[in-house]
């Protein structure tokens, strides 16, 4: 299922108003994120050191965002190293793509690509979009060149539509809902 399908039938279920909603939320986060010393050495201690250094390479609203998808799977009880790590590390490779080319990016997937070709016109904005369009396969490519176990890499390659019926849809649910 594609990106666009995939959001369109998220909207279906939340409602304009829920996607809305959502959205901005995610703004919120986005603007808001921290990243504690505490919480960064937490994970330096189940994390292998070039997994530790993709982390901390992480925008602070992507890492923000993967420690979130983490508590979510935890206070759900898992306790997979592979999914935990996955939950942690899924959007390691949006780079620093700021609010604004994601707002631009999430209304391309709910009312059509218009916006992204849109949105490219603007400088640095089509780099940006590119990194938003490609990230579940490019995050999987860096967690594997991390050293991920390849149960980790798969489960961040199909972050957006899970072949794995429980751990891939614990990602999928938790990165929803943080």
């Amino acid at each position: 299922m594609s990106s666009s399908a995939r959001v369109s039938s998220e909207a279906t279920r939340l409602g304009t108003a829920g996607w809305w909603a959502t959205k901005t939320r995610q703004v919120r986060d986005h603007l808001r994120a921290r990243v504690s010393p505490a919480e960064r050495a937490e994970v330096a201690i189940w994390l292998s050191p070039a997994e530790l250094a993709l982390f901390d390479a992480m925008h602070v609203a992507d890492r923000r965002h993967g420690l979130d998808v983490v508590a979510h799977l935890r206070a759900d009880g898992v306790t997979d190293p592979d999914l935990l790590v996955a939950g942690l590390l899924h959007d390691c490779s949006k780079g620093d793509t700021g609010v604004l080319p994601r707002i631009a990016y999430s209304l391309g997937q709910r009312y059509g690509a218009w916006i992204w070709r849109a949105a490219s016109a603007l400088p640095g904005w089509s780099a940006a979009l590119g990194r938003l369009r490609v990230h579940a396969e490019a995050s999987a490519a860096l967690a594997a060149a991390a050293g991920c176990s390849p149960a980790t890499v798969e489960l961040i390659r199909h972050q957006d539509a899970p072949i794995d019926p429980i751990a891939g849809e614990q990602l999928r649910l938790a990165d929803e809902a943080s």
